[in-house]
């Protein structure tokens, strides 16, 4: 796992979030396509999976801390913002489609894999301009 010893507990951090995402979110969603849970536990178990994915978001952060590369730093901002300016336009977009009864409805936790989808073709457009950064060299 090459990069810098913040981006190997980023990575790391991320892998055990999503393990324990799955972990959480099957289990869930069986119980309730067998409405086998109501009332408060409900509640409580519905906001389960929500837990790990909020996770990540802490994680970007806690990388931004620990990182001493303020290249890596840089890198780690364009695609963040990349993925926030992604995110927010499609769910603007959406939201006003979707008031006018031109879309249907999309859960609100859509907007954060969205998110993720932006964060990936952040990385895409860091690598792009690396390579034509080292083509102008």
């Amino acid at each position: 796992m090459a990069g810098t010893p913040a981006q190997r507990r980023y990575n790391r951090r991320i892998i055990i979030l999503s393990l324990i995402y799955a972990a959480v979110l099957l289990p869930v969603c069986w119980l309730f396509a067998r409405h086998l849970v109501s009332g408060p536990v409900a509640y409580l178990l519905g906001i389960l999976p929500a837990l790990p994915v909020s996770g990540f978001f802490a994680v970007i952060g806690i990388y931004f801390t620990e990182e001493r590369d303020e290249y890596q730093r840089l890198l780690m901002a364009r695609q963040t913002i990349i993925a926030t300016g992604i995110a927010m336009t499609v769910a603007t977009f959406w939201g006003f489609l979707e008031n006018f009864d031109l879309v249907p409805h999309l859960v609100g936790y859509a907007w954060p894999i969205v998110w993720f989808g932006g964060l990936g073709i952040g990385g895409f457009i860091n690598a792009a301009i690396e390579r034509s950064a080292g083509d102008a060299a």
